[in-house]
């Protein structure tokens, strides 16, 4: 017989069907034995009357949570039960796997009159556990909407005539920036972790391919330990050719988004609600867009909030996450684009305008930048110019010939998917992804 998923089964009163999980939970008397019994996609319970099925009795016995089973058995409506409104009757349970006592406590359990209440464990004990914690139910719909999200992303590019590529994560020049990579033994000299795809996916502009994207893993060597820093996260970038200015890369990352949302909520935004007690918001078109000198004004008028003239060329963590109470207020949305940051604080293939100030931007959602994009430029002298500018003609040197022999105008941007869910979901970036890697976690 064919595996059943459970929620197909639990809509299927009267069928005979095999089902495949996780011992949830178990009460296990002297005439009766009831399981519940989960997979990925819901539970159900199983219900044992000893005497009518004396041959189960040892199986059942020897169960613990967490331990793996098969069932065989028979789907019944029954309004008594509050799970479903149904329970499968068995004929057959056959032990795959016996849990032992779990290392970790996946969520609170209030006191009782015979027990203590248990404290969850720690995200970073929970982390040295991982494969048991993402067996609740939050973090299973983590990675599902994670999935929605993605893919949502991917079928939009390529309803707008994107390709996909994959490039290299090992590469033989330090960075796009000067720092801040991960440099490793390759053969008989070093070569680095990819901080990102930027680069490879020029040369695709390069190559003709006009519209690209790609979805993998970057890199980041950088000693932070805030709650949405990570050293490797799962990054969804693009770069499309023909754009007439920086503009058209902000509505494209803005269309990206909303449809990404939109089908994020219609898929999931009840279970969401319910689970992480936060609501998918689908936004409007556009979004609203301001000239970073002019936020930092519009942040000390509203607020108060000042900084030293020195800092303002780039937005500060306090300044982003005000901007998002300032846009919230203003136009009633939840994103923001911010333009106009200083030359120095952009990397060096950013076009610049005539004033020399760089024609890209950031994204801010919810109060945190998802976003770095850009109008690149493509023309050769001048790429080669604010190498030098920076003291990375010698190190991108590779890179500064995909645009010797003709490049289109283009543009693009990347997202972090890690730092995406854990906004949506209003997580922390070690919540928020399948397994957290930073300065002092490796393992598992």
């Amino acid at each position: 017989m064919e595996r059943c998923y459970i929620a197909d089964a639990v809509k299927s009163p009267g069928q005979r069907v095999f089902l495949q999980g996780f011992v949830d939970n178990l009460r296990d008397s002297k005439y009766m034995a009831f399981l519940v019994l989960k997979d990925i996609t819901g539970k159900v319970q199983v219900t044992i009357e000893k005497e009518k099925l004396p041959e189960l009795c040892e199986a059942v016995s020897s169960l613990t949570e967490d331990s793996v089973i098969s069932v065989t058995g028979t789907v019944v409506a029954n309004d008594y039960v509050k799970l479903n409104g149904a329970e499968v009757i068995p004929e057959e349970i056959r032990v795959e796997s016996i849990a032992d006592a779990l290392p970790i406590a996946r969520r609170a359990i209030p006191a009782t009159k015979k027990k203590k209440a248990v404290e969850r464990s720690g995200i970073d004990q929970r982390i040295d556990y991982r494969w048991i914690d993402l067996r609740t139910e939050e973090n299973q719909l983590m990675i599902q909407v994670q999935t929605a999200m993605v893919n949502a992303m991917r079928q939009y590019l390529l309803a707008e005539n994107f390709v996909e590529i994959h490039t290299p994560k090992l590469i033989g020049a330090a960075s796009e920036s000067g720092a801040d990579v991960f440099e490793v033994k390759y053969f008989d000299r070093n070569a680095y972790l990819a901080q990102s795809p930027q680069f490879y996916k020029q040369m695709a502009m390069a190559a003709g391919l006009e519209r690209i994207f790609e979805v993998g893993p970057v890199f980041r060597a950088e000693k932070s330990y805030t709650n949405r820093h990570t050293t490797e996260f799962t990054g969804f970038d693009l770069e499309f050719s023909y754009i007439r200015s920086c503009q058209d890369v902000m509505d494209m990352e803005a269309r990206l988004l909303a449809h990404m949302l939109k089908e994020v909520a219609q898929q999931y935004g009840e279970r969401i609600r319910e689970a992480f007690g936060t609501q998918v918001i689908v936004p409007t078109l556009p979004f609203p867009v301001i000239a970073l000198h002019d936020l930092y004004e519009e942040l000390e008028k509203a607020y108060g909030y000042q900084v030293e003239e020195s800092e303002k060329g780039d937005l500060t963590t306090e300044a982003e996450q005000l901007s998002y109470r300032w846009v919230q207020e203003k136009y009633g949305h939840e994103f923001l684009f911010v333009t106009g940051f200083g030359a120095e604080k952009r990397a060096f293939y950013h076009m610049r305008d005539e004033n020399g100030v760089p024609m890209g931007y950031d994204l801010i959602w919810r109060g945190v930048e998802i976003t770095t994009g850009a109008q690149r430029e493509h023309r050769y002298e001048v790429l080669k110019k604010q190498a030098e500018e920076k003291n990375l003609a010698e190190d991108v040197k590779f890179y500064l010939e995909f645009f010797r022999y003709g490049c289109p105008p283009h543009g693009g941007f990347g997202l972090g998917v890690d730092r995406m869910t854990m906004l949506l979901l209003n997580l922390t970036i070690k919540d928020a992804m399948f397994l957290f890697r930073g300065p002092n976690r490796l393992n598992p």
